[in-house]
């Protein structure tokens, strides 16, 4: 068995709390997603849609980290059910650009609400500060995580 100094320790068993945290919230808004007949994948295309207007396939594969052979199967599925919109580009046919359709803004405007709500009732139990105090000490993490 590892037997590490103190600060190991305590690196250890925050890892493991952030982790089983994460877990179990995601876990929560992943059951609120799936709700609405929408897969993570579904709901994060739609999101991204909904926020940042039209973008081509392969940005959204790269902001959401999804597979660019995933990706593809995840536009065509919500373009399956009227939601998006692909459109080749004229200059180059290899890009598409997803759009939000009618029906897909319609039915994110439904759910977003509750969808914003559920988030809200997974973190009620920390209030402004400690949410400010969290956020903070998350970027730093993940800043130096990258460096």
């Amino acid at each position: 068995m590892y037997q590490g100094n103190e600060q190991a320790e305590r690196d250890l068993r925050l890892f493991r709390i952030w982790l089983n945290a994460t877990k179990t919230v995601f876990d929560n808004v992943l059951e609120d997603v799936k709700s609405y007949g929408l897969t993570a994948e579904n709901f994060m295309v739609l999101e991204l849609l909904y926020n940042k207007g039209p973008q081509y396939i392969q940005t959204i594969s790269e902001k959401l980290m999804i597979p660019s052979g995933s990706i593809t199967y995840v536009v065509n599925k919500l373009e399956q059910k009227e939601l998006i919109r692909k459109e080749q580009e004229l200059h180059n046919r290899r890009y598409w650009k997803v759009t939000l359709t009618e029906k897909g803004e319609k039915l994110f405007n439904e759910i977003f609400p509750h969808h914003v709500e559920a988030i809200r009732e997974n973190l009620c139990s920390l209030n402004d500060e400690q949410k400010e105090q969290l956020t903070e000490l998350l970027k730093i993490v993940g800043l130096n995580a990258k460096d």
